[in-house]
């Protein structure tokens, strides 16, 4: 049974990743904003914003950005699984021998090569810019693992707008307050420079506390509570989203 679903989310997953290759603007588009950020922020309101850090800024908001990157990147999850639910492919899909499951995991898969694929094209650019960091490789490990499981637990999401929603812009637009969240964390300025209420919403919601693991990991300092407060909130966003996901598309084609 292990072995029928693994082969048939393999061969759908490659289907999902040819429509990828042959529209690679996907990867492009979803790298634009975030470079266009950097940029931003780099040249024009960098020279203005101080961290306290006393290192250069590229290397202070490039983990936010790589969060962006990622939220950007999931709304095309929900739109391609919409349109897959609007053209009947589903319903094909039920009709053959398959693994029901294995569908959803395709759309998933697809979307972390991509996400994956596109934050390497930003750092490639942070790196043009400036960035520089001493991280070993078990600390760039570390932060793909980081990576890896926020793009699950958001892919996840994408998957339950994508099955709910009842138009294509529906589909996507759930990724905009995801898009924004990095910018009340401490992605782009410490969190001290808030005023109290924005402080401490920005202290206590998931993206600071990825974001700051990702910013020690990469500057070669103690993670200390962070990581584990990351952890938590990525695997917690991932098995709940997980568990409506399937509820969703349960109803769905029951």
């Amino acid at each position: 049974m292990t072995t029928h679903v693994l082969g048939d989310t393999g061969v759908l997953t490659g289907r999902s990743l040819r429509h990828i290759l042959r529209s690679p603007d996907t990867i492009i588009t979803t790298a634009v904003t975030p470079v266009a950020l950097m940029l931003l922020f780099v040249y024009v309101l960098g020279g203005a914003i101080s961290t306290g850090s006393g290192g250069s800024y590229i290397n202070y908001m490039l983990p936010g950005i790589l969060l962006i990157t990622i939220a950007s990147g999931i709304a095309y999850t929900a739109y391609r699984l919409f349109l897959d639910m609007q053209g009947g492919i589903f319903e094909r899909f039920q009709s053959m021998p398959i693994a029901r499951s294995s569908v959803l995991w395709a759309h998933v898969l697809t979307s972390l090569v991509a996400n994956l694929t596109s934050v390497a094209v930003v750092v490639g650019v942070a790196l043009l810019m400036g960035f520089r960091t001493g991280a070993s490789l078990g600390a760039w490990l570390a932060v793909t693992g980081i990576l890896v499981l926020f793009t699950l637990a958001l892919t996840w999401l994408a998957v339950i707008a994508g099955l709910s929603a009842k138009t294509v812009d529906g589909a996507s637009a759930f990724s905009y307050p995801l898009i924004f969240l990095p910018f009340i964390s401490s992605a782009f300025v410490p969190t001290g420079t808030m005023p109290g209420p924005v402080a401490w919403f920005a202290e206590n919601q998931p993206v600071t506390s990825i974001v700051n693991s990702i910013r020690a990991l990469f500057a070669q300092q103690p993670v200390g509570n962070e990581l584990w407060i990351a952890l938590a909130w990525c695997l917690g966003l991932l098995v709940l989203a997980y568990a409506f996901a399937m509820a969703a598309y349960r109803r769905k084609i029951s």
